[in-house]
Parts: structure tokens; sequence; C-alpha cells
């Protein structure tokens, strides 16, 4: 069973204070036993360490809360930790006991139910011949890599999983970065007139690959004869979603340092897809510049019902809010105050969540510099920086303090979703070869209404109208986070006084249904028509 949360503001929404720098959001650091990730040296010396290591959050065992699947990039084995909440949020380590054996230079991850019994699979991405890892119904995991044909041998960075086809099965996009010699790696490079690791300017970048799940177990390379075969370029980020709202899945690539995609799904009886970035304006930002595309968060930030895009960039640069009107993308970072206070930062995972429920969606950024030389007088931007908390207050994102404090990381994943079970979203945060921080959301006083989602839950979209006529739309996409990925229970909250009358939903299939009379509190299970 696949399942979504909303949350419903019922009480107290109208005491958040005016002044949001005095009202921080309420988190508390977890000591847990997740242990440290491993990506190359502490300081890094060359590119293939500077991206770190991705985190999946999902439910493995289908037993109601999340579990946590780390990856590391070295002899350290990736390891997945069982959610044993009970009160306050604690894990325990079941690598070993589910049969988890992946020792190799591995980035990300990306979950999905790629046969369809219920349970969610795991494909890691690596430097190096990617994997594939079947769930077997809670008690074990078995590397399926050879026989699904999914291991592909470049440096694999992020992955989605959508049915890019609409027949009911989970699709599997790769992100490729470049071609790297470890027997001859680049020589350094100056930037801002400093002596820095070498890339991924001068280096060859690969071309991404798209799986299609054809059953049984196995997938089959489509890039070409689905039209998804771009121009060579420095991958990162992948989201799978609907982007304009015709009930077919859609691919958007976040690239380094070049333009990014985006690719329109044709609808036809053969599938193929259309890159429409450059005439969308989705291929860059406002100015036309090209920009080093790291993390990707979805929301619709104005309320017209079609999803918008915020990216995460290099320092020395603004992160970038593009909204979607259904055929065109604009920039509105300025506009919506999210650029000036990201240009000393280098942004990775990011997310749309909201954090304080008061009836809309705030935004963290996660962050920190790739070259250990960083420091504010010779780029502009220090290596370990804080992340960056931001309250959305009417039309504008306002930076926010909360009780965790200002200290500073060298973050690079982030995963969001609520690990005790109390409605609220928490959060999880990994450093590059560093501490995994589980920062718990303590706020209070509100009571959720649970939708349980039974179906093709991936890549849907929900409407939620409110007893006033306004909608309310969120995706429940795959892929965004940096290397990581998170199918879990998005939170949604209503307004004060303002209540859900009718949901319409598009399956992540195509399928369409609309349910009326929605509770206000409680469970609520949606099963998705044959």
């Amino acid at each position: 069973m696949k399942y979504l949360v909303f949350i419903l503001c019922l009480v107290g929404c109208s005491d958040v204070a005016q002044d949001q720098n005095a009202s921080p959001f309420l988190f508390t650091e977890v000591e847990t036993v997740i242990a440290p990730t491993v990506c190359g040296a502490a300081d890094p010396t060359q590119i293939i360490e500077v991206n770190g290591t991705g985190l999946g959050l999902f439910d493995y065992d289908n037993d109601g809360d999340l579990d946590l699947f780390v990856v590391n990039a070295s002899d350290q084995p990736c390891r997945l930790y069982e959610n044993i909440s009970s009160g306050s949020i604690a894990f325990q380590d079941v690598t070993k006991e589910k049969g988890i054996d992946i020792k190799r230079w591995a980035n990300g991850v990306a979950v999905g139910d790629v046969n369809g019994d219920g349970f969610e699979d795991l494909y890691v991405t690596c430097f190096g011949e990617n994997v594939l890892l079947l769930n077997n119904e809670g008690d074990s995991f078995t590397d399926v890599t050879k026989q699904a044909g999914v291991g592909d041998d470049r440096w694999g960075t992020s992955a989605a999983f959508g049915d890019l086809d609409n027949d009911g099965d989970l699709d599997l996009y790769v992100c490729n970065y470049l071609q790297f010699d470890t027997q001859n790696p680049p020589p350094r490079a100056k930037y801002k007139g400093v002596s820095v690791l070498g890339g991924p300017h001068g280096l060859t970048p690969e071309k991404d690959i798209v799986y299609e799940n054809i059953g049984g177990g196995v997938f089959r390379d489509v890039t070409e004869s689905w039209q998804l075969d771009a121009t060579a370029a420095f991958s990162l980020n992948v989201v799978i979603l609907d982007v304009n709202d015709d009930g077919w899945q859609d691919v958007y690539v976040g690239n380094d340092s070049m333009a990014n995609n985006l690719f329109l799904n044709q609808q036809k009886k053969e599938t193929t897809f259309r890159d429409i970035a450059t005439r969308s304006g989705a291929a860059a930002n406002g100015d036309g510049s090209m920009q080093a595309t790291m993390g990707i968060a979805v929301a619709d930030i104005d309320n017209n019902g079609m999803p918008d895009f915020f990216t995460t960039n290099f320092s020395s640069d603004t992160n970038t809010l593009q909204l979607n009107d259904g055929t065109y993308f604009e920039d509105r970072t300025k506009l919506f105050g999210l650029g000036l206070l990201s240009r000393t930062l280098l942004g990775w995972s990011c997310g749309f969540h909201d954090f304080d429920l008061d009836g809309d969606e705030d935004l963290l950024v996660v962050n920190g510099h790739v070259y250990p030389e960083a420091t504010l007088a010779s780029m502009d931007s220090e290596r370990a920086q804080p992340l960056l908390w931001m309250s959305r207050v009417g039309d504008r994102f306002r930076k926010v303090s909360t009780t965790l404090g200002e200290k500073n990381y060298r973050d690079r994943a982030a995963v969001f979703g609520d690990l005790d079970g109390d409605g609220d979203t928490d959060v999880i945060v990994a450093q590059r070869s560093g501490p995994v921080r589980v920062l718990r959301n303590d706020v209070v006083g509100r009571r959720p209404l649970v939708i349980h989602l039974e179906g093709q839950a991936m890549g849907a979209r929900l409407k939620i109208t409110l007893d006033d006529g306004s909608v309310v739309s969120r995706w429940n996409h795959s892929g965004g986070g940096f290397q990581s990925s998170a199918f879990t229970d998005p939170t949604f909250t209503f307004p004060l006084g303002r209540y859900p009358k009718k949901l319409e939903i598009t399956w992540g299939d195509g399928d369409r249904q609309v349910v009326g009379n929605l509770p206000r509190k409680g469970d609520f299970t949606l099963l998705q028509k044959n």
C-alpha cells in the first residue's frame, strides 16, 4: 500500500506570529545510531569525491513507518536502518540482516516498486555498475541487476522511477555525469584565482540512460527510441511528474553548468518525448544563463494548479524559482525573495513542506561548498554553510531561525517525512563524509487528515478543492532530492476555517478519479479504480 498524508489545520492557525524571526521553526536534533557517510578524503582533491552520498526514505517492511537507506562511496557498505521509533525517533542497523552488501563508489538512490508486489525496491547509482535491489516483501533484498538489465557502468548520480509509457509499471531514468579516469585524473584548475580541483569544465559529459519496464523483472534501454537521447550533459538531478496536467508523466533534468532539459511526453501510441526546455524557458534562468543545478523542489507557488520548479545552484549565483503557466516557465526568483540570500551559498537538496503547519509550504535548502579552499575572502563563500530555512509569508519567502540555531555544515543530501507518526514533517540531512543528522519537528496543536492511496501513487497529482472554492495542488513525484529519494507521506495543510470538499486525483499511470465528502480528520483510504 502506498499512502499520502494530508494535514488539515483545525486549530491554532491564527496564532502564527507576524514576526517570523521571533517565531522559529521548532526542531530538535535527535541522537541515533546512523553512521557518518563516507565519500573519499576529508578534503577532496578530485571531483569524484565532491558530490557526496544520497539518502532513501521509505517504508521497506510496510509496517507504517519510514526507514532509511544511506549511500556510501567507499569500501564502507551502504546501510539500511529500520525505524523502531516509539515515542522518540530511533533506528537500528539491519543491513546485514536484510542481505545488503554494496561496497563500491555509490552515489545516489531511487525508491520504487519495480515488480508491483507492494514493496519498495532500491536502485543505487554508482561510479561503475549501478545496482538494483529487489525487496523480498520486507524480509531481505536481492541484487537482481544483471537479470533486470539495468547495470549501467558509467558515473550515475541521481535517478527516478515513473510510469513514462502509462502501462501501469515503473520505468527508470538515470542521470550520468561525466567521464572520469581514476588513473589519469584531471589537473587542478583556477576558480576566482584560487587553485582548486579540476572539473567539470574541460571534462567530457555523459549521456543519460532510460529503461522501460517490460515486466517479469526485466528492463530494456529505450533512451533513443523514446527520443530521450539529448546532447550529453553533466546531469545531476531528475524529477518525473506530469508537468502540463495532461495525465502523462514528463521528465525534468537538472544539469551542472549546462542547460537543463524538460522532456514533454508526446502521448503517442509509440512512446516519445520532446525536449521543450529552451522553448518553454526551463533551460536557463531569466537572464538566459545556464546554471549548476543540484537540487530540485516542486510546488504550486502561485496557486494556478501547475507545478513550479525551484532549483539550487553554485555559489556566486542564485537559486532559481521558475513559475509554470502551463506553457512557459518564468523566472520569479527575485519576486518571491529567493535570490539574494543564496548568493553566498552553494545549494544541494531542497524541499517545500509546511514545517510549522500554518497552511502554506515553507522551504529548506541544505548547503556546503565543493572546494576545501573556499572562504568568504577568496570565493565569497565559506566551505561549511548553514541550512537555509525560508517561511512563506504572503507572496514572499523570508529567512527564519530555528530552535536548532545556525551552525555550519558540508551538507549534500536531505529527505523529508514524518518519522515518528505525529503528523508533521521531520528532516534527515547528510553531510559529505560526515554525520547524518535527524531533525525532529516539534510543532504541536494540529490534527491530521490522513489519505491512504492504494494504487499507482508514484507520479500522482492531487487537486483538493476547499469549501471556499480555492484549490490546493500537490505532486507525489519521484526524484528531486539530490541523489536522494523519499517515497513518504507528504503533508498538506489548509488555512483555518477551510475544509476539503473534493479530491481530484490523476494516478501515476494516467487514470483520473474524483472523490467528494472528504472527512475533516482521521484516516481516509482511496483505492484506485480499475
